[in-house]
């Protein structure tokens, strides 16, 4: 009988052993490509764009997340994606040549994905005092219960025509349920002839999942507790059962009984107690799902208002 070579014997028992362990997740994982086009028109005296993106796989289904457009590696604006992996995004540009380019930032299926450069000129149509609004970054992730921040930038745009200062008051619209943002600081001033952008923080908060009803009753069911209402409680069952046996025992566990209850409404065994010292029992988290925020600033001189607006994306995990 031949010998048998051990190596091979040792390859061939791992072979058999190992299992057939699953793809990970990253196998999944397909690219994307993104296309950016864009549209300009004037409103107002101010040139507004109107950017259309479109992120597919590499097997033509719609991706999913969310889009930021950038230009020279600062982020302008961003959008969550629609059901048909689109998004559209309006926001005014100042005067002059623009360079913009359109960043899908990827999900759990989908790598991320940039368009080509898209040349946009904006042309000035009026001289009068106006700003630019941009985010960065343009938008965020967020697990629910986290917070977070971006910064609102203003560029001067004209302000050499302003007799005095513009002041300008920031605001948000069309974040999800359970979540709000607030910005410092809410109105901001441009000086008459500036040139830097006026920034202002966003801070995004979201709420994460609390302890429903039946998990505060179980944490509050602690020992200490039922070291005291137990024998209490075995007390006052004693005393009237002997109640037959002796009147005055009656009397005794009436008072003891008054007297117990008094206690227990003035401590943390009291729910209106409990209300007011740890609030509500039970929040709501924030949904989970792409939302796109518009965050809006808006100046007035007494007779005509200045709005501009600019989409921003928030993705709630």
């Amino acid at each position: 009988m031949r010998r048998l070579n051990l190596k091979w014997v040792a390859a061939l028992g791992l072979a058999v052993a190992a299992p057939a362990w699953p793809a990970g997740p990253h196998a999944a994982v397909q690219n994307t490509g993104t296309t950016l086009s864009a549209e300009t028109r004037v409103q107002n005296g101010r040139v507004v764009a109107s950017l259309a993106v479109d992120v597919k796989g590499e097997e033509g289904a719609p991706a999913t997340g969310a889009a930021v457009i950038q230009e020279d590696g600062r982020e302008l604006a961003g959008s969550a994606l629609s059901a048909e992996g689109r998004a559209r995004l309006e926001f005014a540009l100042p005067s002059g040549e623009h360079n913009l380019i359109a960043v899908y930032k990827g999900d759990a299926t989908h790598q991320g994905s940039k368009s080509e450069i898209l040349a946009v000129t904006a042309q000035a149509t009026a001289a009068t005092p106006d700003f630019g609004l941009s985010v960065a970054p343009a938008s965020l992730s967020l697990t629910a219960g986290q917070s977070g921040t971006t910064v609102v930038s203003l560029t001067p745009i004209n302000a050499g025509s302003l007799t005095g200062p513009m002041f300008v008051t920031l605001a948000c619209s069309g974040f999800p349920d359970q979540s709000s943002c607030n910005f410092t600081p809410e109105n901001v001033e441009i000086l008459p002839n500036a040139t830097a952008p006026v920034t202002s923080s966003m801070v995004l908060v979201t709420q994460g999942r609390n302890r429903t009803p039946a998990e505060l009753i179980r944490e509050e069911q602690h020992p200490v507790a039922w070291a005291v209402l137990l024998p209490g409680t075995l007390g006052l069952a004693g005393m009237a059962f002997s109640v037959r046996r002796r009147r005055w025992l009656s009397r005794v566990a009436l008072i003891a009984l008054i007297g117990f209850v008094s206690v227990l409404g003035a401590t943390a065994c009291a729910p209106r107690y409990n209300y007011y010292n740890h609030g509500p029992p039970y929040n709501l988290p924030t949904p989970a799902g792409s939302y796109t925020l518009h965050i809006t600033a808006q100046s007035s001189n007494g007779i005509a208002a200045t709005t501009h607006t600019t989409p921003f994306a928030l993705t709630v995990q």
